[in-house]
């Protein structure tokens, strides 16, 4: 009888008169559930790492096409924000309602690389060797799905190089299995995104050139908190906390380029 006398007045401190631990419990509870873009992968663990070290917060992130995302998202799909690799796929879940946003929020601008591993026999790596016999299977992400697939399409259609080269390519879903296909072997060289190139792994097995920003559209990164979700505001803290100067400083040196050099940078 005492003891269930202790546990009674345990519970009434706890939800009587100490309703803030309650309250913290729940919040230490939640996790932020993250939508996000292929080409994050190399780079954003480490982030999510540095912001629940700074606030408690869990994450759990799904890296995928941002195509891919962006469909289960305006299926319903229980995420909290949607990090993209364009503004478009943002602007698609805009428009079926399910993002608490009037338009994306940039977050970083990508960029393009030609990468192919050392021992893969291309001499010399240019748009333009993509013509000769020495190359015969070129990894790329599908223009359908994925933002960088869209750029490397653009970049051979401005080289004049896409009908030539057409037979030659290996469609990955998305830009980071494009880069699992140039350096496993499966293709000889590969459109990729920088982030992957200036990966430890993708650094010693090879090297890369950067496609001139002009050859292709830019590859502005959108965000998204979705409309209603259980962690929105989670989700507009972390987005704050991407866009900080610490935070940027750091993906730039992982191959995202802050927005503001957009103009800079063409």
């Amino acid at each position: 009888m005492c003891d269930r006398r202790l546990l009674a007045v345990a519970l009434l401190i706890l939800c009587g008169f100490a309703p803030g631990f309650a309250q913290q419990v729940r919040r230490n509870d939640e996790t932020l559930r993250i939508a996000a873009a292929a080409d994050l992968q190399p780079l954003l663990p480490a982030v999510l790492s540095a912001f629940q070290q700074q606030t408690g917060i869990r994450t759990e992130a799904s890296y995928q096409s941002s195509a891919t995302l962006a469909t289960q998202i305006i299926n319903g799909a229980p995420f909290d924000l949607f990090l993209a690799a364009d503004l478009g796929f943002p602007q698609r879940v805009i428009d079926a309602g399910r993002a608490e946003e009037a338009r994306p929020v940039p977050y970083a601008r990508g960029t393009l690389v030609l990468w192919t591993r050392n021992d893969s026999g291309v001499a010399t790596l240019s748009l333009e060797a993509l013509r000769g016999s020495t190359i015969r299977s070129i990894a790329v992400a599908n223009a359908q799905h994925a933002p960088y697939g869209r750029a490397a399409q653009a970049a051979l259609e401005h080289a004049a190089l896409l009908a030539v080269v057409r037979s030659k390519l290996v469609v990955a879903e998305n830009i980071a299995q494009a880069a699992q296909y140039a350096d496993s072997g499966n293709a000889q060289v590969g459109f990729i995104s920088l982030t992957s190139a200036l990966t430890p792994r993708l650094k010693a097995d090879g090297h890369f050139i950067r496609v001139a920003a002009e050859d292709y559209p830019p590859l502005l990164q959108g965000a998204v908190v979705i409309r209603r979700s259980a962690g929105a505001d989670l989700a507009s803290r972390f987005l704050a906390f991407l866009k900080g100067p610490e935070v940027a400083k750091t993906l730039d040196a992982e191959g995202l380029a802050p927005v503001d050099q957009a103009a800079s940078r063409p």
